[in-house]
């Protein structure tokens, strides 16, 4: 399989893609860009993940339609504003703004992909967009991704983005994403944008085939909070401009480019984590020796939902029995008296907002808890040494069977609640 490497820029990185952002006053109270654009320079073959909420942004409702078709070539974002719960007004705002990027652009509405994020109930002035819209064509560029990313922020504390390359069938694809995420964030997604552009040639039936694949494993598996969001966006345009023969089935090149997806989402999955609304430290739960995945998965997404193990990583106390309680109660089958359970860090971990190839949590500290269903007795202050890392892992060794699975998560702090006590105001 191809190697895969790390390159710079972000959704700019593939061929015929660029990118830009602004301020166009959507909240009065930010100071940052708060609109972005993605544009491709030729039409593409798109697919999009959406929120599993039952009440859902207008933004949401638009782009599902606009990709019923499987194509795009531009996609516009606001932030200080979700447009949910906003009715008529909401639906034509939502068209509104993607009329006036396809105008400026001089492509069609339905090829422009719509996202919102921000506080819920509220209606937005759309003027602001359309007034501004010519300035944020204008910008377009290669470095654009500098200013998209800080654009899709709202609680974020750092940005978050990566590129990467690969090959298929001989030709050098480059595939690029960011996203923001931070609070209102469950498994189902949460309050997440994603954007994935590649110049690898892929069908739009192989393209929603191969994220649908991807989520399961990677933003599927992310929990800030237990909320799930109405606004979660996720999607991937693809030009086919790195020149490959087009992937159309379940071939070798469909692994590759399945292989390079999973890891830039991973990647993206554990920078959301990492970046939890009020959250000190990254909890990444490794799940071996259960029957299959999806139970491995499963076990792994109760215990760090749970609010008492994250309140216990945010005291750096190795409270198994909070870990053994999630499970027990999770329904799932495994048998406690054959579990074990480590914490263990890495002392270096404070790159992970920047180092791709480093965001590991697994490392030199560890200490083992509880063996075959029985506690042991460890040393407490290597326990509160281990736990006190920015990146943490809680490490379950069942013995009901092969499988593995992994979900990632936040400690829980004073610092979340003061964040959502006045988030309207």
């Amino acid at each position: 399989m191809s190697e895969i490497k790390f390159i710079n820029g972000g959704v700019c990185a593939p061929q015929g893609f660029t990118a830009n952002g602004i301020r166009v006053g959507i909240k009065a109270s930010r100071k940052i860009n708060d609109t972005a654009l993605v544009y491709s320079e030729v039409p593409c073959n798109a697919a999009g993940v959406f929120t599993q909420n039952k009440v859902q942004s207008e933004s949401v409702k638009l782009a599902k339609k606009h990709l019923a078709d499987g194509k795009a070539q531009a996609a516009i974002e606001i932030s200080g504003n979700a447009n949910t719960c906003t009715g008529a007004q909401g639906a034509e705002n939502a068209l509104r703004m993607a009329k006036a990027a396809a105008k400026v652009l001089g492509i069609k509405c339905q090829d422009v992909i719509t996202y919102s994020t921000g506080v819920i109930g509220a209606q937005f002035d759309v003027t602001k967009v359309e007034d501004n819209i010519q300035l944020l064509k204008d910008g377009l560029n290669k470095k654009g991704n500098e200013e998209a990313r800080l654009a899709i922020m709202t609680t974020d504390t750092h940005y978050k983005e990566c590129a990467l390359e690969f090959e298929v069938g001989g030709k050098v694809c480059r595939m690029g994403t960011m996203c923001k995420g931070s609070g209102m964030i469950h498994i189902n997604m949460g309050t997440m944008l994603s954007f994935i552009t590649t110049d690898c040639a892929i069908s739009s039936k192989m393209l929603d085939k191969a994220l649908h694949s991807s989520i399961l494993g990677t933003y599927n598996c992310v929990s800030v909070d237990g909320d799930t969001s109405t606004n979660d966006t996720l999607t991937i345009m693809a030009n086919g401009l790195a020149g490959n023969k087009e992937i159309t089935e379940e071939d070798s090149d469909y692994q590759t480019f399945l292989s390079a997806l999973n890891k830039l989402n991973t990647i993206m999955a554990k920078k959301i984590a990492a970046d939890g609304e009020g959250a000190t430290r990254l909890v990444e739960c490794n799940v071996n020796g259960a029957k299959d995945v999806e139970t491995a998965r499963a076990l792994a997404k109760e215990i760090i939902c749970s609010s008492l193990v994250k309140a216990a990583m945010f005291g750096a106390d190795a409270n198994f029995g909070r870990i053994l309680c999630a499970m027990g109660y999770s329904g799932l089958d495994f048998n406690p008296d054959t579990t074990s359970i480590w914490f263990t860090s890495k002392t270096d971990s404070k790159r992970y907002f920047e180092d791709y190839e480093d965001f590991q949590v697994h490392g030199e500290n560890s200490v083992q808890v509880y063996k075959d269903g029985v506690p042991l007795e460890f040393d407490e202050e290597l326990a509160k040494k281990v736990m006190s890392e920015e990146a943490v892992e809680i490490l379950v060794e069942c013995k009901d069977g092969n499988a593995s699975g992994t979900a990632w998560g936040c400690d829980l702090t004073y610092d979340y609640v003061k964040i959502n006590g006045d988030y309207r105001t």
